[in-house]
């Protein structure tokens, strides 16, 4: 005998206030621009003694390099003097040779270091999604959640290596300029006019390129959410004739990220131009200056070769500069992004909470009691629920008991909160006000972990695992046998399909190769490999044909036997079979019974069978009976009814 068993998936929940994001494009507050820059800081920490080394690598290099000018100048000075250019020679291809074999260790490990970085910013939003209470995740489309978890994270790819380029480059440059000085005082002067301009230049323009690439990632994020919503929707696109305006429409979002990107392009080009600009007037002016004072006998040919060539070098270091702080600022807005996703909350238990195998108590929880068989397994106590502040509530004042065995199917228009009960069970939803018990005992005593191992939920959509047809089924039972895989799909009437296939259990499944039948099947499929104490189940029979609803009707009742069952009924077969039949509406129960009880005692419970009416005319129902009209009603084969 087979045990209906359950897929976890999220449904929207309730909604916390959080502080409000700052526009795109807007000046964070220095208190969040510390925040963010702490938090890439943070991603960097456990890199540090790789850092470090990849610093003094840089610095060794950099070394090599300011050393060259000098040594140049001793070539020029050996071969005026006619002596031996050996040495000096010698000693120029060795800073050439070592200052290379450097960089290329430096840019190796710091390359190594980035990727981990990255690494570490993805796994760790990742982590948090898993962790994270429904209704925070909800707020966000699924599009967007996956561009903090793909693009964000690149962007601290560059921003990574920037703070030790920052300090190179920074080096690099005071080392140049004070060489300089020893070579000649007033043609530094010249040179330190248009550093301190760059400087200017470059204090102005960085901060609004960090702005600009904030404003991109976050248009990135609404294309995203956009393009993930419509092909979702494809077949309904393509029917409604809509794919020329839902491709202008995400068009747009493609293009204001392109517009801000071209915004921060145009500004870190005006920067470099600027840069080199002003450094190449410089070595003019100071060409001139130094020919000047050369020919009067004021400094050596040598030296004033020397002084340009270091004039020359100067621009390394200023676009090192230049570059590391853009790349600085990129990261600092993309660290922004992903600190809103360090603040998703998480669930209650932490980390660990909802991580326990199925049937099994948390980590760090002692297994639970068996409690009397005589006691209601689930029950609301006067429970109140809203999923965000300022709505009116999903539910009011709900009182209910779930029997620890039978068949409990809840009824009721659409909105009447027949969703929201099952989030509540589920914790997916904290109530605002009540308590719900599990075994007697308040939900608050549980970790989300606990009592999920302990219910069991078939949503309506019933979506696939991306994996073949065995990992969908082993999904909740990771060491399910082929052999208990094969019963299972035999319980659903999947067997025969699955058997004509040429991989069987490894063939690749997907939502767009299934039906929503199918979806559904599998999805039950998955059930049966757990034996839960209380089986929600959400219009499991709402997309499959007469057998296969009889099937599952078959293992509902082979559940309720020795267990809770719990439906969202939409089928008079449902109905019919339930011990226990809660009517809802506009969020509250309106009555409790079985269905011959409801049929005479409640007005709604006869409108919603009697609803049926159009277009039987005493005659058989049309093939695909159950369900709800498009006001919401719903639907219940009338010649099913007994007569009165």
């Amino acid at each position: 005998m087979f045990h209906c068993g359950v897929t976890e998936t999220a449904v929207p929940a309730q909604t916390d206030p959080q502080p409000e994001a700052q526009p795109a494009g807007a000046d964070p507050e220095p208190a969040e621009q510390r925040a963010r820059t702490g938090l890439l800081l943070a991603y960097l920490r456990p890199h540090w003694p790789a850092m470090l080394l990849g610093l003094l690598l840089g610095l060794v290099a950099n070394a090599a390099g300011l050393a060259t000018p000098l040594v140049t100048k001793w070539v020029l000075d050996t071969l005026g003097t006619g002596g031996s250019l050996a040495r000096p020679v010698t000693v120029l291809l060795a800073l050439v040779v070592v200052g290379a074999a450097i960089s290329l260790w430096q840019w190796m490990l710091m390359g190594g270091i980035a990727e981990r970085v990255v690494l570490d910013a993805r796994a760790g939003v990742i982590r948090r999604y898993f962790v994270a209470r429904i209704d925070q995740l909800t707020r966000r489309s699924g599009g967007e959640l996956v561009t903090r978890a793909t693009s964000d994270p690149g962007l601290l790819h560059q921003a990574s290596g920037s703070l030790v380029g920052l300090i190179n480059g920074a080096v690099a440059l005071l080392g140049t300029l004070v060489l300089m000085g020893t070579l000649d005082v007033v043609l530094l002067g010249i040179t330190m006019i248009a550093v301190v301009a760059v400087a200017v230049l470059m204090g102005l323009l960085l901060p609004s390129i960090g702005r600009a690439q904030e404003a991109a990632q976050e248009s990135v994020g609404r294309l995203g959410g956009a393009l993930e919503g419509s092909l979702r929707a494809i077949r309904t696109v393509k029917a409604s004739r809509a794919e020329q305006r839902q491709a202008t429409l995400i068009t747009t979002h493609a293009e204001d990220s392109a517009r801000h990107g071209i915004h921060a392009a145009r500004r870190a080009a005006l920067v470099w131009t600027t840069s080199w600009t002003g450094i190449q007037l410089a070595v003019i002016v100071i060409l001139g200056f130094g020919a000047a004072r050369a020919e009067r006998g004021l400094i050596e040919v040598s030296t004033l070769i020397a002084f340009l060539l270091y004039a020359f070098q100067l621009m390394g270091p200023i676009s090192e500069l230049t570059q590391n702080m853009t790349a600085m600022q990129a990261g600092i807005a993309a660290a922004g992004r992903l600190r809103e996703i360090e603040a998703i909350a998480v669930e209650p238990g932490g980390p660990a909470a909802g991580t326990a195998p199925a049937g099994q108590a948390a980590p760090g929880h002692a297994a639970r009691a068996e409690p009397p068989r005589s006691a209601a397994v689930l029950a609301f106590r006067g429970v109140t629920a809203r999923y965000a502040p300022g709505v009116p509530p999903a539910v009011r004042d709900i009182d209910l008991e779930i029997p620890r065995v039978g068949h409990t199917a809840i009824v009721g228009p659409s909105g009447a909160g027949k969703t929201t009960l099952f989030s509540l069970l589920l914790r997916f939803l904290e109530p605002e006000r009540g308590r719900l018990l599990l075994d007697g005992r308040a939900y608050p005593d549980h970790t989300p972990g606990e009592i999920r191992g302990r219910l069991a939920y078939v949503e309506q959509e019933a979506p696939v695992v991306p994996g073949t047809i065995g990992d969908n089924l082993r999904f909740t039972h990771p060491d399910a046998t082929d052999a208990e895989l094969w019963a299972a799909l035999r319980a659903v009437d999947l067997h025969d399909k699955v058997v004509a296939l040429d991989l069987g259990l490894d063939t690749p499944l997907t939502a767009t190769t299934v039906s929503g039948g199918e979806r559904q099947r599998i999805a039950l499929a998955r059930a049966v490999l757990r034996t839960p104490d209380v089986l929600l189940l959400d219009e499991a029979t709402s997309q499959v044909d007469g057998l296969t609803e009889a099937a599952i009707a078959r293992c509902v009742r082979q559940r309720a036997a020795s267990g809770a069952v719990v439906t969202i009924a939409h089928r008079l077969s449902t109905v019919l079979d339930a011990d226990q039949i809660v009517v809802m509406d506009r969020g509250r129960i309106r009555a409790v019974g079985d269905h011959a009880t409801l049929l005479h005692g409640d007005e709604l419970y006869r409108d919603l069978v009697a609803s049926l009416r159009i277009g039987t005319s005493g005659t058989a129902p049309a093939p695909e009976v159950g369900g709800r009209t498009g006001s919401g009603t719903l639907l219940l084969p009338l010649d099913r009814l007994p007569q009165e």
